[in-house]
């Protein structure tokens, strides 16, 4: 039998039998399907297909959106949510699903943190910047230590998934002090991710031997946001607990400034 033949069958198959089979592939195969016959298109638009996709507390997660989330179809929310980010919980909190495979995408933004000396002006000032999806970003103004710890749920994400947790941040051209090493931690329940020699910039080179493991920022967002990660971890099914992520840099030989804090992205890995 050609492949021909067995799209010939298939396409003959009832429609509820076709969103059923769709239902259990990816959205990807669903986009891919809907060209092959009228009977495969109409069931790769059916809201119980995009239904299946969705999370499945994506009613609850919509309902906290700061602006209403309007949509005419399943398929139309879920493309909606995995275009970019919806701002949930008063700003403080954005969402995005995976365009792949639909698993929940967070993004704590900086007033979501707790930033050691935050919410002292001597040390931190908040405010916008246009680049930035949220309405405040945290700016450095002078620390002698940095302290960045973020906390979700694990209840909000999606199971079953390993996520990496990624600090996002500027530096401004007047930076000074963010060349030396941190150290990124990642935990949830009983385990705990550990990551040394983290740097949110290049280091010299020939002034100290460099350790043979480190981690350095990259720059991949066309908005100029770099990111460094913080660590990974495995969300299990129907896990309850809290993810702690947390970067922080004790030098307190040199006085650090000019850093911009966007926030914390999970995303899956």
């Amino acid at each position: 039998m050609t492949e021909s033949d067995s799209v010939r069958i298939i396409s003959h198959l009832p429609e509820g039998c076709v969103t059923d089979i769709l239902s259990i592939t990816s959205p990807r195969d669903a986009c891919r399907a809907a060209s092959i016959s009228k009977a495969f298109n109409s069931a790769a638009d059916s809201d119980s297909v995009w239904e299946k996709f969705l999370p499945p507390d994506y009613r609850e997660l919509i309902a906290r959106a700061v602006s209403p989330v309007v949509f005419e179809s399943k398929k139309q929310l879920y493309h909606l949510l995995s275009e970019s980010y919806v701002l949930l919980d008063n700003g403080y909190l954005g969402l995005k699903l995976d365009r792949e495979t639909g698993r929940k995408c967070y993004m704590l933004g900086a007033r979501n943190l707790s930033i050691t000396w935050g919410h002292d002006a001597t040390y931190w000032k908040w405010g916008h910047v246009p680049e930035s999806r949220f309405a405040e970003v945290g700016i450095l103004r002078l620390v002698w230590w940095l302290d960045i710890n973020g906390k979700i749920a694990s209840g909000m994400l999606s199971e079953k998934t390993t996520y990496v947790a990624y600090l996002i941040f500027r530096i401004t051209n007047n930076s000074w002090g963010l060349s030396a090493p941190g150290k990124a931690i990642v935990s949830l329940g009983g385990e705990i991710n550990e990551t040394s020699n983290v740097y949110l910039q290049q280091p010299l080179t020939g002034r100290q031997p460099r350790p043979r493991t480190q981690a350095h920022a990259r720059a991949p967002r066309k908005e100029g946001w770099m990111e460094i990660k913080l660590g990974e971890f495995y969300c299990h099914d129907g896990e309850e607990g809290e993810v702690e992520m947390v970067f922080w840099e004790h030098d307190c030989r040199k006085s650090k400034g000019g850093l911009i804090v966007e926030g914390i992205e999970l995303r899956p890995k």
